[in-house]
């Protein structure tokens, strides 16, 4: 009896002491440095201690990340050694469950038509620049007017994914999204004016989210009614800084930028590795984006009917018409086949897609193997002598003349005018010497074999790949007309250079090869042609995990 008393008295006792323990370790709205209390009238540290976790922005799905075999562990029949398997790890992120679509790009257009009427001379190249190609539809030996005139706006077609777009217009279109969607969210919040994204954006006065973030008072051409005429709720109206109506980062509520995925991202989400428990299969032996090693389905009520939109032999882009073919000859509405298992459709089949990366037939996994990525052009804002971010203006718009003739502009009024980092910011750094690292150890003398021998007189600094080198320029005769050189030089000996992407998966033009999500193919990154689209992706901040807290593990005794 004395003993139980005992053993009851220590279980209280240690009880007693956990939620002693846990009270003291729980500040609630108190630092954990000084013990201040944050957001007091008295002056305290402005802290957002109500932020749950990031918003799922419009068209995206979950992804969470985790480790995976990135490349092909299959035969490689093609014998391009170009994907040779490597473990990576993916941090979590959103990416849209359907590629970018003609009605979603045409809302771009209209948006762009409208803010920069085209038939002003001074932004008709913005209007253009952003056109899709839609001659690449025409084959010299095939009759595809139809789609030449009708694919991109006739409304048969509104849900089909979006083609004939390079990888420079894709960017363009990604950051245009971006700034819609944060100034979507201003609006819901009563931050800026109702409906200011439509009755005062001009030329002269656009939201872009960077420069809100950078320079709230220049958005919106510096129009005060617009950026805080909104009935701000009370959680804003009562911040005790001198920031007033204006939203932070600190905040949480805008969104991080809408993007290219990575090549590293895209192969992930494709496999859909999230409800695996096959050990062969976690290793690198999955197939394509659903289960099986065939492309035609096994279940009982739709076994026989195909599980993507490709190629299925010469000649043969949809199969023998009724219940066996796959529903479509040249691309196919979106989420027409089943998603896989992270909700996203047409992984495999139907539109390739361009990613951000740089092509290189190597992943150099020796020197990175988290979130790999090769494209890395670190960048600054532009500052104005008097120490404010430079904003881009309608007289001081940028283009750029691409190697095809097509002019974009590099970044549209109202946004913030980028900068190459300098010694400033790479002086004494071990990870980052230089702002370009496309070419990062791959063509440097670091890790070139035989680099000296590469070198001749007419190039000193030549790379290892030795891409031709087009020129285009205005004409000197008529200024409104280009000049056009082709490198014909006999000397180049690959294609590949720091303006060529990595585009995956495979298309309603291609075998069923293709289809493995491993599969890698590069393109010009300002050409385009009618079997290649995009989709988005967005970074996650935070938990890796959506509504899930990360384990507590145990302490040491």
């Amino acid at each position: 009896m004395k003993k139980a008393f005992i053993f009851k008295s220590l279980m209280l006792l240690t009880i007693s002491t956990l939620l002693l323990s846990c009270n003291q370790n729980d500040y609630g709205d108190s630092s954990r440095a000084t013990g201040w209390k944050y957001n007091s009238k008295e002056g305290g540290f402005q802290v957002n201690t109500n932020y749950k976790e990031q918003e799922t922005g419009p068209g995206l799905v979950f992804v969470e990340g985790g480790t995976f075999t990135m490349g092909r562990v299959q035969d490689d029949v093609m014998h391009d050694w170009n994907n040779t398997p490597t473990q990576q790890h993916i941090q979590s992120f959103y990416m849209d469950e359907t590629e970018v679509t003609n009605i979603m790009y045409l809302e771009y257009l209209d948006w762009l038509k409208g803010v920069y009427p085209p038939t002003e001379p001074k932004y008709k190249n913005i209007y253009n620049g952003a056109l899709p190609d839609t001659l690449v539809w025409r084959n010299r030996l095939g009759f595809n007017e139809m789609m030449t005139n009708n694919y991109l706006r006739h409304p048969a077609y509104a849900n089909y994914p979006v083609v004939g777009v390079n990888w420079i217009q894709a960017v363009e279109f990604s950051n245009w999204r971006t700034n819609r969607v944060n100034e979507r969210i201003l609006e819901e919040e009563q931050v800026i004016r109702e409906n200011a994204p439509f009755e005062d954006v001009s030329a002269e006065s656009t939201f872009d989210t960077e420069t809100y973030l950078n320079a709230p008072s220049q958005t919106y051409g510096g129009n005060d009614e617009a950026i805080r005429g909104g009935r701000a709720s009370e959680k804003y109206e009562q911040r005790n800084d001198s920031t007033g109506l204006y939203i932070q980062r600190k905040d949480g509520l805008l969104l991080p930028k809408y993007r290219l995925p990575t090549e590293a991202e895209w192969e992930y989400a494709a496999l859909g590795l999230v409800e695996l428990r096959s050990y062969n299969i976690y290793r690198g032996r999955k197939k394509y984006p659903w289960n099986g090693k065939y492309t035609r389905s096994g279940k009982r009520r739709t076994r026989g009917d195909q599980l993507a939109n490709f190629k299925q032999g010469d000649g043969d882009y949809g199969g023998i018409a009724g219940w066996s073919d796959d529903g479509a000859d040249i691309t196919a509405p979106v989420k027409s086949y089943d998603p896989n298992d992270y909700g996203l459709y047409d992984m495999a089949g139907n539109v390739a897609e361009w990613v951000a990366d740089i092509y290189r037939p190597i992943v150099d996994d020796e020197y990175n193997d988290f979130n790999y990525y090769r494209g890395n052009v670190y960048t600054k804002n532009a500052i104005n002598p008097d120490g404010t971010v430079k904003i881009v203006t309608t007289d001081s718009i940028i283009f750029d003349t691409l190697s095809n003739g097509k002019i974009v502009a590099r970044v549209l009024p109202g946004g913030i005018l980028q900068t190459p980092v300098d010694e400033n910011e790479t002086y004494l750094r071990t990870n980052f010497t230089q702002s370009d690292n496309r070419n990062f150890r791959d063509g440097d003398k670091s890790s070139s074999r035989y680099y000296e021998g590469y070198q001749d007189e007419n190039t000193p600094n030549r790379r290892m790949y030795n891409a031709p080198i087009h020129k285009v320029g205005p004409s000197a005769e008529d200024s409104t007309k280009l000049d056009r050189s082709y490198d014909e030089s006999s000397k180049r000996t690959t294609i590949v250079g720091e303006n060529v992407r990595v585009y995956k998966g495979g298309s309603w033009k291609d075998r069923a090869y293709w289809l493995d999500p491993a599969q890698r193919r590069f393109f010009p990154q300002d050409m385009s042609t009618d079997y290649i689209g995009f989709r988005n992706a967005m970074s996650r901040v935070g938990t890796k995990a959506k509504n899930k807290k990360t384990p507590r593990h145990r302490k040491p005794r």
